[in-house]
């Protein structure tokens, strides 16, 4: 990493000065030089100020990929505040929660979720900004930052700045803020850069990931530290993807298993030139063997497991490509640990043995700050030795790569994203025809795992399940709600009344070696 890049917010003052012309950022036919992002950034950092934003404020953004994703995320770093993108495909009270919780002042939205916006109760936010120009209210962001000067701001950032807030759900259904900080990012650049994301000059890095997800923010934002050319979509569209890959000789990817598996069964792929792309880095969710093999099998590419969470910078293990050779029966594995990243298994207060399944443990300065206002859930999740409780669990084996066995908590993971049964279970509870209700994940080909209601019906009543499903879908996002409903008599709970989610797990996961997708 250049010497002068000494946080986050030089990553594009540095590139200004050495290679003001080349691209940093192309989105839907548009590229911008380095020289323009500085500027652009620069600019907003200006607007940002004259609305009121100050070091430390939250400003929050909804909306799906472009490049003035970056722009605003540089502009918040050069005025020292701190950006929150919320995931777009949340329902409105979940936005809601969000933009309350961050305390945001000031939003920057796509013209998809304007009408969302328009029809939430958010008093405290004193201005909405909108990606896109023509709302007959709200202006267009680059007209609002075109109205500022491209004077630097030129504050000196903190280490323990926040730098940006991502939402994660909690196990009682409420999403937790996870503050990454400057010190957090050196953490990620000098992992990332020393064994896996290590990215040439002009290289093409796909950035298809969404941006309120950490792999898509750090993906972008590892492009750009590396003076790459970020080439981002709106959404992953597979077709488009294809194109992408072959029109721009992208060298870099990193796509969720899903997005892996739908790739492999797309027609176009057959015949579309993929021979530029080196290394496809895959993670967010397990992969399967089969799914693994049928990739190196199209690609002519290196393979790179992460594995991490929001709370981690998405750091802590790589699996490498000379692991993922069939025959060193390693496919299953996480890898080892990332560079700055210690990890350890913990079972009743003790470190495990080599093969002894217990809880995963990480400690690292890519640990987050902590959660926003829960001080008490930061407290249970980072003890004061400063490890951090993954909630998943695994084990190393004899040649120290970690594998994941299933999950301590009972998070979902479906395509991606994780999915808490409390919250999905709070939304089923409401149809008039649910006397109780549990949710678990259960084996899907395509996105590893899917949500599965288990309901108890209310007496006298007839099975309804696409009622149910619309039910949930009026609720939540559509993501979290079930995408099938079984019926049982009643729900198997211990003494204390908690139900026995593994019990009603374990018929769909028999004979798998691993409890998780």
């Amino acid at each position: 990493m250049p010497q002068d890049i000494r946080c986050v917010a030089d990553v594009s003052r540095h590139h200004a000065r050495v290679r003001p012309d080349a691209q940093a950022l192309w989105f839907e036919g548009e590229a911008i030089s380095f020289a323009q992002f500085d500027a652009m950034s620069s600019q907003c950092a200006q607007a940002l100020r004259a609305a009121g934003v100050q070091p430390g404020d939250r400003v929050g953004t909804l909306g799906k990929g472009n490049a003035d994703f970056f722009v605003l995320w540089f502009g918040c770093l050069k005025l020292r505040a701190c950006l929150t993108p919320v995931n777009w495909r949340l329902a409105p009270p979940e936005i809601a929660f969000i933009l309350k919780d961050a305390g945001c002042k000031l939003l920057v939205v796509g013209q998809d979720y304007a009408e969302t916006i328009a029809g939430l109760d958010l008093p405290d936010l004193d201005a909405v900004i909108q990606f896109e120009p023509g709302h007959p209210v709200w202006p267009g962001f680059r007209a609002w930052i075109g109205a500022q000067p491209t004077i630097d701001p030129a504050l000196a950032a903190l280490p323990d700045d926040d730098v940006i807030q991502l939402y994660t759900s909690g196990t009682t259904g409420l999403p937790k803020g996870v503050q990454l900080t400057e010190t957090n990012y050196k953490a990620c650049f000098a992992g990332a850069t020393q064994v896996w994301g290590r990215f040439g000059a002009d290289d093409g890095v796909l950035v298809a990931m969404p941006l309120f997800h950490v792999a898509g923010a750090n993906l972008g934002m590892l492009s750009l530290l590396q003076g790459a050319r970020a080439v981002i979509m709106r959404e992953v569209d597979i077709g488009l993807l294809l194109k992408l890959i072959e029109t721009h000789a992208i060298k870099h990817a990193f796509m969720a298993p899903a997005i892996i598996n739908m790739v492999l069964q797309h027609p176009a792929q057959a015949d579309t030139d993929l021979s530029s792309l080196r290394h496809i880095y895959y993670g967010a969710s397990p992969i399967s063997e089969e799914v693994l093999t049928r990739a190196q099998a199209r690609f002519n590419s290196d393979f790179m497991q992460l594995y991490g969470l929001t709370e981690t910078i998405g750091g802590g293990t790589y699996l490498p490509p000379e692991a993922h050779d069939p025959a060193l029966g390693k496919l299953r594995a996480c890898g080892k640990p990332t560079p700055g990243y210690e990890i350890r298994i913990r079972v009743d207060g003790r470190d495990a043995a080599v093969g002894e399944v217990g809880e995963i443990e990480i400690r690292s300065s890519g640990i987050m700050k902590g959660y926003w206002n829960r001080p008490d859930a930061t407290a249970e999740a980072i003890c004061p030795e400063g490890w951090f409780k993954s909630g998943d669990a695994g084990y190393f084996d004899a040649d120290g790569y970690l594998f994941i066995h299933d999950r301590v908590k009972d998070m979902i993971v479906s395509g991606g994203e994780n999915i808490y049964p409390a919250e999905v279970e709070n939304a089923l509870m409401g149809h008039p025809d649910v006397a109780d209700a549990a949710v678990i994940g259960v084996p899907d080909a395509r996105w590893g795992e899917a949500v599965k209601a288990i309901v108890v019906l209310r007496p006298g009543v007839q099975a309804d399940t696409a009622s149910i499903i619309e039910h949930c879908r009026a609720q939540i996002a559509g993501y979290k709600a079930p995408k099938s409903v079984d019926y049982i008599a009643v729900l198997p709970r211990n003494p204390s009344g908690k139900v026995l989610r593994r019990q009603l797990r374990d018929p769909y996961w028999q004979g798998r070696t691993r409890k998780v997708g």
